[in-house]
């Protein structure tokens, strides 16, 4: 189970990344643009994450780790139930989405090995 403030400590550890209200959720985003949403009320995060990563994480467990169940899923938008997840799997999982939306040079500082 990881809270809201392990969500919030472990997003904002990301270079240049900003907290945000996003409707009635909450965002976190990098240059503007979203990487992961919170559900309060829901005790959902939502990530965006590549067609690859999804799948992986998904694998693991689809009670706990999922896409949305529409166009926004096939884009790479993954749910995960906070309630379920543990800590390594969703760190694991959240720097996967802020790679995928943070411009290269700010991503090589999360993940510097990898060079695509």
């Amino acid at each position: 189970m990881i809270s809201f403030d392990t969500y919030r400590t472990i997003a904002l550890s990301f270079p240049e990344v900003t907290e945000d209200p996003h409707f009635e959720k909450t965002s976190f985003r990098v240059k503007k643009k979203i990487f992961a949403t919170y559900d309060n009320q829901n005790k959902r995060a939502c990530i965006k994450l590549s067609e690859i990563d999804q799948n992986v994480f998904s694998a693991a467990d689809k009670t706990i780790i999922y896409p949305v169940n529409n166009k926004w899923g096939k884009q790479g938008w993954t749910l995960i139930e906070m309630n379920k997840v543990n800590k390594d799997l969703f760190s694991d999982a959240l720097t996967c989405a802020y790679c995928e939306v943070a411009p290269k040079k700010l991503a090589d500082q999360v993940r510097p090995y990898d060079n695509e």
